[in-house]
Parts: C-alpha cells; sequence; structure tokens
C-alpha cells in the first residue's frame, strides 16, 4: 500500500528499464524523438524562439547542452559539431521546448490531450547531454516521462482542459520524472521532484483569444520547471507528497471533475508511448479530422472551389471551444480555426506548414469559401469525444448534390497510424531548407538508432 500517487510513480520511475521495454516502445520512443527533433529544428528558426534565443543568451551559463538553431543572424545554422551553441541544461531545456511547440506540427495523445513530446523529450535531452548519459538511459527517461504525464492528464481530461492547457500543467510532472531517472534519484528524492513539479504547473488558455504566443512557453516552461524540481530534490529540496490527489492538490484544484483511478491504472504494463499520435497537418489537432475530411471528398469528387456552395462539419464540443474562429486574423489564429482549416483544404488540398501563410491567409478565394464553413456540436461526436476525437463533413454544391464522410481517428491517430517511414518522410520534408542533406541523414540515423549512443552528448557532434 502506498501513502501517496508520487510514491507509487517514483517507484514506477525507478523500475523502468531499458532491457524490458517490449521493442515496439523503444521503437515508439525513436519515432516521437525523431518527430520532435524536426519540430524542434523547424520551430527554432521562427521569431518566437528566436524572440527566446535572445533573452536567454544574455543570461550566459555553462556549456552543458545543445540549443536548438541559436544562432546570430550573420552565421548559418548550426546544430552539428563543437561550434553548435550550448547552455545550460535548464535554459536549453527551455529553448528547445519553446521551438518544438511552434509550426504545430507536434505529437499528441488523445486521452490526455498533451502534446508530451514538447515537455518531456528536451528536458530528458538536455539532462543526457549534460550528465553524458547512454541512448538506453535517455529512452529510458521519455518513457517514464510519457507515462507520468499522460496518465496525470488523462485523469483531469476534459474538465481541466476548459481553462488548462494540459501540455504545461501535466507535463511538468513529466518532465521531472524523465528529469529524476536520469539523475538517479532515490525513491524519496523522486517523491519530492513530483511534488515541486506539481506546485508549478501552469498553462492558461487565454491565449487563443488573440493567437499571443504564450502556448509555446508552457511547453518550454513545463520542461524547465520539471528539471528545475528534479535538481532542486537532489539537493534535498522538499516537495508536497500528495501534490497529485492532495486536499488542495492539482487535481482538486484544477478540474471540477476528474478520475484519480486513472493515475496509476496498468502502470508498467500500458506504455503511454504506444498511444501517441503524429500530426500531418500544420494545424491545432482539433482541426484534423475536418481536413482529412474535407481534402477526401473534394478529391474523390474532384469539388473546384467555386462548386461548394456549403461546407459543414459536425464534431465534439471541446474543438469548437479551441477552433471556432469565423475571421482569423494572423498565420497562428488560421492553426486555430477549424473553419478557415476547412477552406484551406477545401482549395489546395493540403494543409502543410507551407499552406500556412500570409498569402492564404489572405486570399480571396480561400477567404471565400471560409464564409461559406458551418461548424457546429454533433451529438455522435461528443458522446464519443475523448476517445475518438471525430468529425461529420457534409460538402453540400452548386447543383445540390451532397457528399459527406465521417471518421473517428484522424490520419496519425495510433487507430489510424502513419508508419515510420512516413514519418521519417515528415522530418526530412520538414528540414529540408533547413538543413543539408548530409545532416539530415545524419539526424535520421541516429535517431533511429538512439539506443546504440554510449553517450547523448555524440548526438550532435560532427
Amino acid at each position: 500500500m502506498y501513502d501517496s500517487m508520487s510514491e507509487r510513480l517514483a517507484e514506477y520511475i525507478q523500475q523502468v528499464q531499458y532491457v524490458a521495454l517490449p521493442k515496439s516502445v523503444e521503437q515508439a520512443t525513436k519515432v516521437a524523438f525523431l518527430d520532435w527533433l524536426g519540430n524542434a529544428i523547424v520551430g527554432s528558426q521562427m521569431p518566437p524562439a528566436q524572440m527566446t534565443h535572445r533573452v536567454l543568451a544574455a543570461q550566459g551559463g555553462a556549456p552543458q547542452a545543445t540549443v536548438i538553431g541559436w544562432r546570430r543572424s550573420d552565421v548559418p545554422l548550426t546544430v552539428l559539431g563543437a561550434h553548435r551553441p550550448r547552455s545550460t541544461a535548464l535554459w536549453a531545456t527551455l529553448a528547445n521546448g519553446t521551438s518544438s511547440h511552434i509550426i504545430e506540427l507536434d505529437d499528441v495523445h488523445k486521452a490526455s490531450i498533451i502534446h508530451a513530446g514538447t515537455v518531456v523529450i528536451p528536458a530528458a535531452l538536455a539532462l543526457a547531454e549534460w550528465l553524458g548519459a547512454s541512448g538506453e538511459e535517455l529512452i529510458e527517461a521519455i518513457v517514464a516521462g510519457y507515462d507520468v504525464c499522460i496518465r496525470i492528464g488523462e485523469a483531469v481530461t476534459p474538465s481541466h482542459y476548459q481553462y488548462f492547457h494540459t501540455t504545461g500543467t501535466a507535463g511538468t510532472f513529466g518532465a521531472a520524472a524523465a528529469a529524476a531517472k536520469l539523475l538517479k534519484l532515490s525513491l524519496e528524492q523522486t517523491m519530492h521532484a513530483l511534488g515541486t513539479a506539481g506546485t508549478q504547473a501552469a498553462a492558461l488558455w487565454e491565449f487563443i483569444e488573440t493567437g499571443a504566443m504564450s502556448k509555446h512557453l508552457h511547453s518550454g516552461k513545463a520542461g524547465f520547471n520539471g528539471v528545475l524540481a528534479a535538481l532542486l530534490a537532489k539537493e534535498g529540496f522538499t516537495g508536497a507528497p500528495k501534490i497529485i490527489e492532495g486536499k488542495r492538490g492539482f487535481m482538486n484544484a484544477m478540474a471540477n471533475s476528474y478520475d484519480a483511478a486513472k493515475v496509476l491504472d496498468q502502470l508498467g504494463t500500458r506504455y503511454a508511448l504506444l498511444e501517441n499520435c503524429y500530426k500531418i497537418h500544420s494545424s491545432c489537432r482539433h482541426t484534423h479530422h475536418a481536413i482529412d475530411l474535407v481534402i477526401q471528398l473534394t478529391t474523390e469528387h474532384d469539388l473546384r472551389p467555386e462548386e461548394i456552395e456549403r461546407i459543414e462539419i459536425g464534431t465534439y464540443r471541446v474543438a469548437l471551444d479551441i477552433t471556432d474562429n469565423l475571421n482569423p486574423k494572423s498565420v497562428y489564429d488560421g492553426k486555430f480555426s477549424i473553419q478557415y482549416c476547412a477552406a484551406l483544404a477545401a482549395v489546395k488540398r493540403r494543409a502543410g506548414l507551407a499552406e500556412f501563410t500570409e498569402e492564404n491567409l489572405n486570399d480571396p478565394v480561400v477567404r471565400s469559401v471560409l464564409d461559406r464553413v458551418h461548424a457546429f456540436e454533433d451529438p455522435a461526436c461528443q458522446a464519443n469525444y475523448p476517445e475518438k476525437w471525430g468529425a461529420r463533413v457534409t460538402i453540400v454544391a452548386a447543383n445540390g448534390k451532397r457528399f459527406e464522410a465521417t471518421t473517428d481517428y484522424p490520419k496519425g491517430d495510433y487507430e489510424n497510424p502513419v508508419s515510420a517511414d512516413e514519418l521519417i518522410g515528415k522530418f526530412t520534408s520538414l528540414v529540408q531548407g533547413y538543413l543539408d542533406e548530409p545532416t539530415t541523414k545524419a539526424f535520421v540515423q541516429r535517431s533511429m538508432t538512439l539506443e546504440t549512443l554510449s553517450n547523448v552528448s555524440n548526438f550532435f557532434a560532427e
């Protein structure tokens, strides 16, 4: 019998061993790492990341871990070799976590609604670099981190998600778990790390009202806070032992309703990484079902924009709470508008990073279709959420014909998966224009053989 959830989770974190992991979990970890890396490399060159880099550069710090994409304006992007930019493990976690949550192509876990990779992987990578950990140890830390934050996220979803961005809140626990694993903390120290992580859990959805950059910081700061919590615990700093279930703890304070049993259910036998979902479209995951269906219908019936009289999208309530926006005013706004994403998909039949541009945002053809998109709550989709992120799309043509399609699982869900080869292709396509071909191939090879690294600090070596 355990005195707290943190104690049981701490025991699990200590028990995770590479040699005992199923091969499917090892493979899933490496795929998740590569997918995260592509997001971090491209995101690092976007304005929010560059702003973060400038702030961190002014703070100085020991060269412990690589800051992906940090560069002066007169120096080409450097991510390999002795001259790659480095900072403290804390600053690197913050910078790389922020970068990887910008282009909206990062992984997501449906039941918890967490982009776990953007928090757990930068924390684990930075510490592994600093400590000279092996690739096997890095895999262990990532597995533990995903399991911890996703379980806590599942327990409070969907109530918590109404106000709190779960990636920045529950994600903090995952970063602390990964850091505790790499620091080889004792059971008691790991409990304290989780306690200190939980008291720092923060991330509010208010950013959605204006498309503010705060969302990008949520993942970076969650990773930073988790690493900080573990480093403090190593020094004897104490945290609340019942931070998860206590009367003033995470679940009671930050969710109107929750299912505490989900935190420990099948712990050690069910691996959250096997339920990971990957993005094909460069927008909020809650828009992907509509994009898939619009592309399917316009392609199957060869519908041109001028032939579309109306697009009707029925989906679950949370999708509308986050993405119901008939008049996006920026490219980032567009990524969180289900109506715009559907219109873009109808016109371009794609919704990748290259399609989300100012030109397309202001394209009169896209805007014309946007005016003809109607989104509403569908009872069947609502009843199946959050296990299924479904949608029903009907396109009414100008000649009166109706074309309809439904899905419970957008492309990239683990029930409708993309293959490892497809995700390698996604990575290669994403970094094209940022990295040369040899560097791209090196990153693919190293990511997909992560377990063979004797020292993770060599991952970014020439």
